[in-house]
């Protein structure tokens, strides 16, 4: 392919994850923050969640033979540049994941390991984190856990937290070929990406206290894998991805619901009145 074809052919991304009935994380998130870099966004979804900005009410999974099943229909048709993990629930959604990653070929991958819910629900099995750490971890391009995730991750649940650069190290030592300890719940605020190269690279970037936050580590992973998707170095999509998901926390819709309300990566009350 030419250059010229590579620059005007539309490249996809794969988010497989759940789906939130209030539309503002997961599977809902993920392809409008892929819409946002001008990506086409394809979809697996592992579960089915009833779910507001106060909580999440039910879980039902999706059996895993249809997982892998919607996995292999838009890969073997359609293609897929990079693919985004978000919540997975269990070591069953983990197993069905793991088998559907060998129809993706060698492309960039996106682990967002989904833990809590912003509401404080379990989304995944204490069961299943053994099996997340083990079998997917080693599988990923990149893994962007926050604060809290990473300490789990790293095997120190329950002790003081402990610095972003050493979480980092940690959880790169799982396998995977680069981290990204996002900042939102630490004092700098600032993301540590780890990509192995012996020098912490710190992303920094405005915080949006008032903003609606929810939705906000689904909008992070998801354009960080468009932008891979795109093309783009590491360091520079981890960047885009930083500020995508700020601008969409700031812009977030506040006046939706009566918990915290979703982020808006579209803006889309900008475009309220157009044709």
């Amino acid at each position: 392919m030419s250059d010229s074809q590579q620059a005007d052919r539309v490249h996809t991304a794969l988010t497989i994850a759940g789906s939130d009935s209030g539309g503002g994380a997961g599977i809902q998130a993920d392809l409008k923050a892929f819409a946002a870099s001008g990506v086409h966004g394809l979809s697996a979804i592992v579960a089915l969640t009833a779910q507001n900005t106060v909580g999440i009410t039910s879980i039902h999974p999706i059996p895993a033979e249809m997982i892998i099943d919607q996995v292999r229909a838009v890969a073997s048709d359609m293609g897929v540049d990079a693919v985004k993990i978000g919540m997975l629930g269990s070591e069953t959604a983990i197993d069905a994941v793991v088998e559907a990653l060998s129809y993706l070929g060698e492309i960039p991958l996106v682990l967002d390991p989904v833990m809590v819910s912003e509401s404080g629900a379990v989304l995944l099995e204490p069961g299943a984190r053994r099996a997340l750490a083990e079998r997917l971890l080693p599988l990923a391009t990149v893994v962007t856990p926050n604060l809290a995730e990473a300490q789990v991750l790293a095997g120190r649940e329950g002790e003081e937290p402990a610095d972003q650069v050493e979480l980092a190290a940690a959880v790169r030592a799982l396998g995977p070929s680069a981290v990204i300890v996002t900042g939102g719940h630490t004092s700098r605020g600032a993301d540590l990406l780890d990509d192995g190269s012996g020098a912490p690279f710190w992303i920094e970037g405005d915080l949006h206290p008032d903003g609606a936050a929810h939705g906000s580590g689904c909008t992070h992973s998801s354009t960080l894998a468009a932008q891979l998707a795109l093309g783009r170095g590491l360091r520079e999509a981890a960047t885009i991805a930083r500020a995508v998901a700020a601008g969409a926390v700031a812009a977030g819709l506040r006046e939706i619901g009566a918990g915290p309300g979703p982020v808006d990566v579209l803006n889309i009350k900008s475009l309220r009145g157009r044709a």
